[in-house]
């Protein structure tokens, strides 16, 4: 056993802070902590290549503008953001309901479930503007729930859009952006960019994930966004013995509906909302993902092509832009992306800019703005080429929760009183479905 790093974390049963553990034991990394009261716990966090060691890299934290709380009890108990926090709010999520027109086996959000009134289009629109005032030009997403069981969710994309900010897109299951003729043109007219489609593979993984199949409505959403002018990014929630064999079907299924899908999102499931499984239970870890993505990617991709976040904890995440060229996939060289020993504040500017290019639908027309850098420049040249962007975020539950990556963590839940809470947090479960922050604040 080979100590890597310490860090902090909870008790996944009483969610008290605890001192924890980054050990490695042959290919594997555990978390390990020990509570007073409930003994040990010992999770895995990265198992196989590339190492843990060579894929970390240092970064500049970048300090809240505005923090909203004090650091007072210390991480994870003064969300958000409080001053100690690493990094600025890159992606808000607004949830817009919880109100939802599929009944999933599994939801981070628990939809559908007896919640408070969604909040009224006011009600958003102070919300949506206060929120644009304190996490500043960051891309949002709107969320639930189902948003689009809303009649008025066309008013709230028109809101956001009014309040200014970059990216604008909703996360949806696309139900009704493929039952409805017009509905997704009358969201691109009202400003919004891009669709965050729940996409996990075949009839028999929707079946098991979302309760029944659903392949052929979520190819009939695809169309639909297409004809707005939609960009859409498939978003898979990856589960051992569903669908981790079918990375290499999804990456298919994207390069045939280029341009429309600008993107695919993995995201392995983690134990908190509403989850039916042991936390026991073998789960997939960020380097199984890379190296089962170019294993079924019939040669096209490597695990080269693919670089730490340049915003959050490496920890969290990993991915890589491409460029569809004569059927083969080209990586975007590591030199031009956002990859690099950049500032944390350097790291969230680029990822932001490559996330409202890549993901909304390409516009090569688009100007460049007054004063446009290197940066800026590389990714209007390249914006109306048949690009499609891969990565992976793997979410922290009470069982792998490390309080290093959560301090790094640039993907925030706008809450109803205003805060800014890390999107772990804001979800995370405890054994017996208690909430940290859902339903709190």
């Amino acid at each position: 056993m080979e100590v890597l790093g310490r860090t902090g974390s909870l008790c996944p049963v009483c969610l008290r802070r605890l001192p924890a553990t980054r050990e490695r034991r042959g290919d594997t990394v555990f978390l390990t902590r020990i509570c007073p009261e409930h003994g040990e716990f010992r999770v895995p966090v990265w198992r196989g290549s590339p190492g843990l060691e060579h894929w970390q890299r240092p970064k500049t934290p970048s300090r809240p503008q505005r923090p909203q709380t004090g650091a007072d009890q210390g991480c994870p108990f003064d969300c958000g953001l409080c001053p100690e926090h690493g990094q600025h709010t890159c992606t808000a999520l607004v949830e817009v309901t919880q109100d939802c027109d599929l009944g999933c086996p599994v939801c981070f959000a628990s939809s559908g479930e007896a919640r408070e009134p969604d909040p009224s289009l006011a009600e958003l629109t102070a919300r949506l503007t206060r929120l644009r005032q304190d996490a500043g030009a960051c891309n949002l997403q709107l969320s639930g729930g189902e948003p689009c069981v809303r009649p008025d969710l066309p008013d709230i994309v028109a809101a956001s859009r009014s309040a200014g900010f970059v990216l604008i897109q909703v996360n949806s299951n696309g139900l009704r952006l493929a039952r409805e003729p017009g509905y997704a043109e009358a969201l691109a007219t009202a400003g919004l960019d891009s669709v965050f489609l729940q996409f996990d593979g075949s009839d028999r993984a929707c079946t098991a994930l979302r309760g029944r199949p659903l392949l052929d409505e979520k190819l009939r959403a695809i169309e639909a966004c297409g004809r707005a002018g939609l960009g859409v990014v498939l978003v898979p929630t990856l589960v051992p013995g569903v669908n981790d064999a079918e990375l290499g079907l999804i990456l298919d299924l994207a390069l045939e509906r280029q341009p429309v899908v600008r993107g695919v999102h993995f995201q392995p499931a983690a134990s908190f909302g509403r989850f039916p499984w042991d936390p026991a239970v073998p789960r997939l870890t960020l380097p199984e993902v890379l190296s089962a993505l170019a294993a079924q990617s019939h040669g096209l991709l490597q695990s080269g092509d693919f670089h730490p976040p340049c915003c959050e904890h490496a920890m969290c995440s990993f991915s890589g832009q491409f460029v569809l060229e004569q059927g083969r996939l080209r990586a975007v060289s590591r030199d031009e992306s956002c990859c690099g020993p950049l500032e944390a504040r350097e790291g969230a500017r680029r990822a932001k800019a490559v996330t409202a290019r890549q993901w909304a639908a390409p516009d090569p027309e688009q100007p460049l703005p007054p004063g446009a850098d290197d940066f800026q420049r590389f990714l209007a040249r390249h914006a109306g080429r048949r690009r499609l962007s891969l990565s992976c975020m793997a979410f922290q539950d009470a069982w792998t929760l490390d309080l290093e990556r959560v301090r790094g963590c640039c993907i925030h839940v706008a809450a109803p009183d205003g805060r800014r809470i890390p999107f772990c947090l804001y979800n995370l479960t405890a054994a017996d479905g208690r909430t940290l922050y859902r339903g709190r604040c």
